[in-house]
This record gives C-alpha cells, sequence and structure tokens, in this order.
C-alpha cells in the first residue's frame, strides 16, 4: 500500500506555537472535530479554531455552536497559507473534498485527542483525525485523511489506507490491512491478519475472519458479501 505524509505517532504531540486551522464539514462529526480540538488545546494551546468550512451554501454566515460556518471550499483556498482538517465522515466525499484541495496553499492538520494512546513506532498520515480513547499499538500504519473514531484498537502491524473511516468501537487486529477508501461499521471486529480491498464497507457489528478482496459491503458475524 502506498501513503502520503506518514510521521511517527509522536509528532503531532510535539506542536509548540498556536496556528489557525479551520474545519471542512459542519455537520456532526465536524463538531466531535470541534471538541476534539479544544480538548487539544486545553492539555496545551495548538490550534487557533477560526470555524467551520462547508459547501452547503445553506449553512453559511450560520454558526454551530461558537464557532462560524464561514463558506465553502473555494474560501478556504482563497486564504492562502492556512491549515485544516476534513472532518466528513463518508470516505469518498472525504476524498472528493481532499482532491479538489490539493494543488492550493492549504496543509492538512492530523489531529489527535490526548486520551489517545499511540506508540512512537507508528506512522500516522496527513490529515488524519484520531478520537478519544483510541489506542494505536505497535508498527502500525495509519495512512492520510483517515477517521479513526471513538474508544477503537488497532493492532500491531496493522495497515489503513488512506481515506479509511473507521467508525465507534471497532477492533482490528495486528497484521490486518484495510484498502483505501474503506468504511468499517461501529462494533465490528476483524481478526489478525486479514486483509480487505479497497472500497470495502463493513457492517456494524460484522466479524471479518477472512480476507475480503472485492469491493463492496459486508454484514453479519461472520461478514459475508451482500448485493
Amino acid at each position: 500500500m502506498k501513503f502520503n505524509g506518514l510521521s511517527s505517532g509522536s509528532a503531532f504531540r510535539e506542536e509548540s506555537s498556536t496556528k489557525d486551522l479551520y474545519i471542512i464539514g459542519a455537520g456532526g462529526f465536524g463538531r466531535e472535530a470541534a471538541w476534539l480540538v479544544e480538548r487539544i488545546n486545553e492539555a496545551a494551546p495548538t490550534w487557533n479554531l477560526k470555524g467551520f468550512i462547508d459547501d452547503n451554501e445553506a449553512l453559511w454566515n450560520s454558526s454551530e455552536g461558537k464557532y462560524p460556518v464561514l463558506g465553502g471550499c473555494d474560501y478556504l483556498k482563497s486564504l492562502g497559507k492556512v491549515s485544516a482538517v476534513c472532518a466528513v465522515g463518508t470516505a469518498g466525499v472525504r476524498k472528493r473534498i481532499v482532491e479538489q484541495l490539493e494543488n492550493s496553499e492549504v496543509a492538512f492538520a492530523t489531529i489527535i485527542d490526548p486520551s489517545v494512546l499511540v506508540s512512537d513506532r507508528t506512522a500516522i498520515g496527513r490529515g488524519s483525525i484520531i478520537c478519544a480513547g483510541s489506542i494505536v499499538t505497535v508498527d502500525a500504519r495509519i495512512g492520510s485523511h483517515v477517521i479513526l473514531n471513538l474508544d477503537c484498537t488497532v493492532g500491531h502491524d496493522a495497515v489503513l489506507g488512506d481515506y479509511v473511516t473507521v467508525y465507534p468501537g471497532v477492533n482490528i487486529s495486528g497484521n490486518v490491512e484495510i484498502g483505501a477508501c474503506s468504511e468499517v461499521g461501529t462494533g465490528s471486529q476483524i481478526i489478525q491478519g486479514k486483509k480487505t480491498a479497497p472500497d470495502v464497507v463493513i457492517g456494524a457489528g460484522a466479524v471479518v475472519v477472512k480476507d475480503l478482496m472485492e469491493s463492496g459491503t459486508y454484514v453479519g458475524s461472520p461478514a459475508r458479501k451482500i448485493k
């Protein structure tokens, strides 16, 4: 699997200067990401959260809590050198948003909740979000723009491709490989050493006990592909 912008798990905890940050996506997970940024700043002032970016014009000039919805991606690009993180849960949509910003001056930040345990031997790509209560152990590789939601575990040597979304309470065992743009549903489990193709959706509560080498949706225990 190919990754861009990987750094060690400890690197993202060493930010010392406060920088302006914009959250792309003013939905539910965007609000959770804002809370995550607040938790980071409580531990060590790191980000000056300016507000939300969303291409839904109906949200412009409104606010989500204390943060304004400032405009769409064109507005973000007009700001020049700024930092942003894409907090859109759907993997394919997140990829499309990031790709339209790739040739701009926008720098993608990686945000990790202070409660998260991440081995210094783990690599994490730019733009990824790791939420409270999660654990990533040794020699794992987390791609760029990955979302690892609340209370997830990622075992040794696991590989999560770019744009993967892992919903709350997922257990990913050691040596698992998850293909790019896949989504792993709430409370699901993947046993040791299994692999998935890109663009796989694993349903909530599913148990993966064999390789899933065709794109598509898998549900149940053991997980089976549905049409």
